[in-house]
This record gives C-alpha cells, structure tokens and sequence, in this order.
C-alpha cells in the first residue's frame, strides 16, 4: 500500500510539474505547440481504447458479485439518487452566484451566429428514454455508447444471476480476466500521463488564446468559481454527512482522477485511472467502484449542470431577458432532468445548452460569444464531474461496508 501511494505521489507531481509546463510552452511557443498535439491525442485514444472492455466487464462481474436482484436494487437506487442531489446541488450554486454577481450587460445580437444550432434536432424525452435501448449491441460496443453498454451489460448481468452456478463460473472468470487486463493496460497508460498532460495543456493554450481568456474573464470567474465552491465545500460536506469520513484526506488521495480528468476534458477516458486509484488507494472495495464509477461516467454531471446553468443565465442577461424565479427554478430542473443525457464526451453539453435556451425562448446566437473559451471551462467541469463521481463512490461504499 505504501508503494502504491507514493507510485502516485510521484505521478501526481510530475502531472502538475507537466501543467506548469505546457502553459508556459503553449504561451511562448504556441506555433510548435500546435504542432505536437498528435502526443496528447494519442494519449487520450490509448485511453478510451480500454473504456469499453472495462465498462462492460466491471458492470457484468460486479452484477455477479451482488449477488442478487434485491441488492443491486437497492445499490443502483442509492447511486441514482446521490447522482441526482449532487447535480441538483450543484444548478442550486449557479443559479444563487449568478443572482449574487449578475455578470453580463444587454448586447445586440446583430452579426452573432452559431450554426452548429441549426444541425441539432428537436429534443424530446421520448426520444432520449429510447437511446439508452441498443438495438444492436455490437453497433453500440463499436461506437462507444456508453449508456446502451451499460444497459445491455446489466441486463445481462441480471440474466445470468438466474443462471446455475456451474453455468456462471465461467462467464464471471472471463470478464473478471478481462477487467483485471484492461486494468493492467490501464496503469501503462497512467505512466505517460505528464507527457500527455504536457501535450493536451500546451496545445489549449496555444489554440486558445490569451486574448479570448481576457475578454470573457468574468465569465469565467464565475464558472470556475461555482465549480470549486461545489468541489471544495458543498461536495466534501456530503461525503462528511453520509459516510462520516474525512472529505479533504479522501480528495487528496484521489486527486488523480480530477487532474487527469481536468487535461482529457472526458469522463469516460479518464474512467480508468478513477477505477485504478479508488480501489488501490481509497480502499473501496472492487464491487462498488466497478458498478457505481461506470455508471457516474455517463450519468454524474454536476460541472456540466452547474456550468449549463451559469452559461444560460449569463446569456439571459446578454440578451435582456430576465428570468424570474419560477424561470430559474424550471432551468434548474430542467438542467438536472437533462444531465442524464449527456454524453461522456468533450463540449457535448454546446448541445444540451441549444435545447434549454430553445425551451426558454432564449437565441442561441449568444452561444457565438461563449463557445470560444468552452475548451478551457471543459476541462474544469469535467474534473468536477469526476470529483462528484469519486464522493458518490466513497459514500455507496461506506454503506456497503456498514452492512
């Protein structure tokens, strides 16, 4: 255990040293950043290229080890929920900063166009229960669905429980090989890290820009704000309430996840090393990581949540609309209802942003004058994303244990 803390440690300075890096490369030599961004990209492929195979396995294996119908009840309602009062925790903070800080003054709309607007089809929850149905379960495995993976696998699962015994055996020692070898690839990939960290934070710089950074500061400010308060306070107080352990101690020794999660802007590619340092170092047991982590990939979306609510107020204001409190509380619960349907994947919630400024009769043609720092507030509400999927875990896992 000790070996493996300090294995860690270890990565996790050289991770921090590698951001350091990388903005200071991506300001002074953007030119050559933009040109190693194949490193960064490379290291995120080798990434998601194991999420798959993990996602499946775990669910399957830790269905298995529940042992029966009534305890993965119980187990998936308490995830589902902490899920759920976390994100709702998180739009409540937006929603009280921007009516503290009220940042954003009345601009014409003259000349502002964002046209990926026009390619997103109307939203209906009919629409979004059917999508988590895989009509064909290779189609899904092959384009990385996660939530029709996650269905199918527990489905599964749930079959095979009913299976005799001499009939599971065999299923459970495949996919535990399986999950035990994506996790192993897992920690090579871990080892590359700083560079691919170097490489991912170096090149948003130089893409980005200074310049745009500045011209939006306020905004950002409040984003990056709302997103650190949830991190730091509100989050840490829950695992405080409901698993009585200590939220700072815990954080620290799981920080790895948030900073990987931070460069690869995606909660799927950054499930792995989630899997890897709870379990290692956290000390939560297989079974509860292997079930609640997946799930929180694809449905946990506090900075999401928190930043949809924050960007859509901001453009209210932008636009001269002003939302009164019964508007504000529809996009509240509108933003947590929709949380569920994003996608694990970088800037998927520019989509959910044009579905509830269309409900508000909002103009999405605001979103031109946001879009160009969403890179850089993707990688912070993705690390809180993560961040709400490690407490949801520590906490499930202390009842687990309780019992």
């Amino acid at each position: 255990m000790i070996k493996t803390i300090k294995k860690y440690s270890t990565t996790n300075t050289l991770v921090i040293v590698g951001i350091i890096l990388g903005a200071l490369f991506g300001s002074f030599l953007p030119e050559l950043a933009l040109e190693q961004k194949v490193i960064g990209t490379a290291f995120v492929y080798f990434l998601k290229m194991i999420v798959v195979p993990l996602v499946f396995a775990s669910i399957f294996v830790a269905i298995l080890g529940l042992g029966s119908i009534e305890h993965l009840k119980r187990m998936g309602l308490r995830t589902i929920g902490l899920y759920m009062l976390t994100t709702a925790l998180a739009v409540l903070t937006a929603i009280i900063a921007m009516n503290i800080f009220s940042i954003g003054e009345k601009v014409s709309s003259a000349g502002l166009a964002f046209h990926k607007a026009s390619t997103i089809a109307p939203f209906s929850f009919e629409n979004m229960i059917l999508s988590f149905i895989p009509t064909n379960i290779f189609h899904a495995l092959g384009s990385g669905s996660m939530m029709q993976i996650i269905v199918f696998a527990i489905m599964f699962g749930v079959a095979t429980l009913y299976l005799k015994e001499e009939q599971q055996r065999p299923l459970k020692e495949f996919f535990t090989s399986v999950s035990e070898a994506m996790l192993v690839i897992a920690e090579w990939i871990i080892k590359l890290t700083p560079i691919g960290v170097f490489s991912l934070i170096s090149y948003v710089i130089a893409d980005q820009g200074i310049g745009v950074v500045l011209g939006l500061y306020k905004y950002m400010l409040v984003v990056v704000g709302v997103i650190l308060f949830h991190g730091l306070i509100t989050l840490p107080t829950v695992l405080k309430l409901f698993a009585k352990v200590n939220p700072y101690k815990y954080l620290s020794a799981v920080r790895e996840a948030p900073i990987m999660a931070f460069s690869t802007a995606s909660s799927a590619a950054t499930l792995p090393v989630s899997m890897r340092v709870v379990e290692e170092i956290a000390g939560v047991d297989k079974k509860t990581a292997s079930f609640v982590l997946p799930l929180g990939a694809t449905v946990s979306m506090d900075g999401t949540a928190a930043y949809l609510s924050v960007a859509v107020l901001y453009i209210a204001n932008l636009a001269g609309v002003p939302l009164s409190f019964g508007d504000q509380i529809l996009l509240g619960i509108t933003v947590v209802a929709l949380s569920v349907g994003v996608a694990a994947l970088p800037s998927a919630s520019l989509v959910m942003m044009v579905i509830i400024l269309n409900q508000l009769g909002l103009p999405v043609e605001y979103m031109a004058l946001i879009v160009a720092v969403d890179r850089l507030l993707d990688m912070c509400r993705t690390s809180l994303n993560v961040t709400s999927d490690l407490i949801v875990t520590k906490i499930i896992d202390s009842y687990e244990k309780k019992k």
